[in-house]
């Protein structure tokens, strides 16, 4: 068996919100689905009749409905009342459904991924819209579940689909990052390894669940609430990187004159006027700027940037010209020089390597590698549990 434990780099800190949507759903456990789950149901509920007409359809006698219905517990009633059915939408089952859970392997399986992956989201969103996008993206996973399965009354629950928005957003955001698996071979082989955290998502969402939902229907899990809730983190956080790199930084004034297609840009380098250079840069518009400035050119003003104290003009501009480099080992100073920002003047280690790791695999100059690594030894030192030459892919 293959089971993900955690995830690196993962610095040190406390992850506010994850913590307490991982706090939330234990209590709603402890306090709703225990307690509920050994309680017989009431027979004279209403609700009781109608969750015995909703078994009726996966039955196919009247002394295996009667069996079913001795069985039936207050949980189960509650979850048809409150989880999210399809055929009977309602917009406050979107957010109660995604406090409940079938079980307590169920809880612990979305708590593990939850705890795995959120905290690095975390840190990148901030605490108050990594829950506007948890919730959001649930709701996302939700709503793209009920179009396959309209007609459903099937009760949607559990915390997965909002989970893997996180996914979603770690995919795109954390692509060097690895994940440690446990691999155990019951009762005598235990070992640990690295695998990259994309392989490890892309299996999660191909082969866990793309798959079984072309092929197996609604099933016993929701697949395509998965699938649904990975996609939305994974464009809310391709929107999130256009507009960062489409907006203008706060402290770079106007330039004297009106930008000129770039040439003004470059006229200002030539002469050595940085300032004049960086303001018209970032007067033109975004789809003006692509190709305004050469690799080189924009490393160079990015260093005179960070040395001015505007690191995060430096780090928009590099993004922006790193897009459009050729590979080589210029794209490997300029990705070198964006981790360093991010590391020493952002504050970001998780995102700083994204950038070192990918610079040293294109083999830079012995400067440019010994500074990389470096920075790599002050990632792992940061790190919450050691990790020993912290893996670069």
């Amino acid at each position: 068996m293959f089971l993900p434990i955690s995830d690196a780099p993962n610095p040190k800190g406390v992850p506010y919100a994850t913590w307490t949507l991982i706090a939330l759903n234990v209590a709603v456990y402890l306090v709703v689905n225990l307690p509920l789950g050994v309680q017989p149901a009431d027979a004279n509920d209403p609700a009781f009749r109608e969750y015995l007409e909703f078994l009726s359809q996966y039955v196919s006698s009247r002394a295996e409905l009667a069996q079913a219905a001795r069985a039936v517990s207050a949980y189960d009633l509650f979850v048809f009342e409150h989880g999210y059915r399809p055929a009977e939408p309602s917009l406050a089952d979107l957010v109660t459904s995604m406090f409940m859970h079938g079980g307590l392997m169920h809880l612990f399986g979305n708590m593990l991924f939850l705890w795995i992956y959120g905290d690095n989201v975390e840190r990148r969103l901030g605490v108050p819209w990594f829950v506007v996008a948890y919730l959001l993206t649930g709701v996302a996973a939700t709503m793209f579940h009920a179009v396959f399965f309209s007609s459903s009354n099937v009760p949607l629950v559990g915390a997965s689909g909002a989970i893997s928005g996180v996914l979603g957003f770690y995919f795109v955001w954390f692509p060097k990052n690895v994940v440690r698996v446990l691999f155990f071979l019951p009762p005598f082989f235990v070992h640990t390894f690295f695998i990259g955290a994309r392989i490890v998502l892309g299996v999660y969402l191909f082969i866990d669940n793309v798959v079984p939902f072309l092929f197996a229907g609604e099933g016993g899990v929701a697949h395509g609430a998965h699938i649904g809730g990975f996609l939305a983190g994974a464009a809310a956080a391709l929107v999130l990187n256009a507009l960062a790199l489409a907006t203008k930084p706060d402290d770079i004034g106007a330039p004297k004159t009106a930008p000129d297609g770039g040439r003004s840009t470059r006229e200002a380098l030539l002469r050595g006027d940085y300032g004049e250079a960086a303001a018209e840069y970032f007067a033109l518009p975004p789809a003006a700027a692509r190709g305004a400035l050469s690799l080189n050119e924009g490393i160079a003003l990015a260093r005179w940037l960070r040395e001015e104290g505007h690191a995060g003009a430096a780090l928009t501009l590099l993004e922006r010209v790193l897009r459009e480099a050729p590979r080589g080992p210029d794209l490997a100073e300029g990705l070198a020089l964006a981790g360093l920002i991010l590391l020493e003047d952002r504050h970001d280690p998780t995102a700083a390597y994204q950038y070192l790791a990918a610079a040293l695999q294109l083999r830079p100059g012995a400067a440019t590698a010994a500074e990389i690594r470096r920075a790599l030894a002050v990632i792992e030192s940061l790190q919450k549990r050691p990790v020993r030459n912290l893996p670069r892919s």
